[in-house]
């Protein structure tokens, strides 16, 4: 039930985050973002008891913190003010893939001969939505730059959740984790914030429409405080790539929203390419039923 909500969330976090890059561009919208969430997150680290502080805890805390906010979330942002919510929601259908391997890799987890063959399949999907931009409108295109970005997002998130994971078997509580990301994020990118746009910062601020506003505060604490700390409690019960199936919902939430809210266009490669990667998708996640009396 947590990452059925995560998902709508998530979901819907694409669009809006789409929309909202219209009016604030990404670094300022990030640093804001975090600013808002610090405000909740200090003074429960602060207040409350935690065992983040200590020193075999605190670097792998801080090494998922980086990973989750400023490298994850940097690159999510740029990549989504750069290409369609649409390409961003099916190539990020591959997340869950990524993360079973990564779980088998870091965690020893198990993926089988049929996951693999999934994941291949899906794989050459993804590749044909990176290089849509290409195909429909020659070299020229920045679209691709904002697929590749995602890519990145996919491989920094993937990271995340298996520093995430080891912090949760080292009973690190998943609140600490969720304040320690935004904090960590505020911090790392203030002095960049600072650097690129000075006291245009708070311009931007004052300046915005109200529903540029809203934007930030469902990122901050929907799609921030919320939607993380339902997350990261949720991979204290299952394995990381049972987890990342749940990925798998966002583009239910992504695509209505993007088409309808956003205008954008459901193009033949589009569809094609989203096609394969559903495709690759069943094939490594559908496991015959098991007849039970009664159904």
């Amino acid at each position: 039930m947590y990452l059925l909500l995560v998902a709508a969330i998530w979901g819907i976090a694409g669009p809006v985050i789409k929309y909202t890059l219209g009016g604030i561009d990404p670094l300022p919208f990030l640093t804001i973002r975090f600013f808002i969430s610090s405000l909740v997150a200090i003074p429960m680290l602060v207040f409350r008891k935690t065992n983040i502080f200590k020193k075999d805890h605190f670097k792998k805390v801080l090494i998922f913190g980086f990973l989750a906010s400023t490298v994850a979330l940097g690159l999510l942002f740029a990549g989504i003010e750069r290409t369609t919510v649409l390409n961003a929601s099916f190539i990020s259908l591959t997340s869950p893939l990524i993360v079973s391997v990564a779980g088998v890799i870091y965690l020893k987890e198990h993926v089988t001969k049929k996951e693999k063959i999934g994941m291949s399949v899906a794989l050459i999907g993804s590749l044909i939505l990176i290089i849509q931009p290409i195909l429909t409108n020659g070299l020229s295109s920045g679209q691709m730059l904002g697929n590749i970005l995602i890519l990145g997002y996919l491989l920094a998130n993937t990271a995340s959740v298996i520093y995430a994971k080891r912090n949760l078997r080292e009973h690190v509580n998943p609140i600490d984790l969720t304040n320690i990301m935004f904090v960590v994020g505020f911090i790392s990118l203030l002095p960049l914030t600072i650097y690129f746009y000075g006291h245009d910062t708070l311009t931007y601020v004052t300046n915005l429409n109200s529903s540029y506003i809203l934007g930030i505060l469902y990122m901050a604490f929907i799609s921030g405080s919320l939607a993380y700390y339902l997350w990261i409690k949720a991979q204290k019960t299952i394995e990381v790539g049972e987890a990342a199936l749940f990925g798998y919902l966002n583009p239910i939430f992504a695509t209505p929203l993007a088409v309808f809210w956003l205008g954008e266009s459901l193009t033949p490669i589009f569809i094609l390419g989203a096609a394969i990667i559903i495709t690759g998708v069943a094939i490594a996640e559908y496991k015959p039923g098991i007849k039970k009396a009664g159904y």
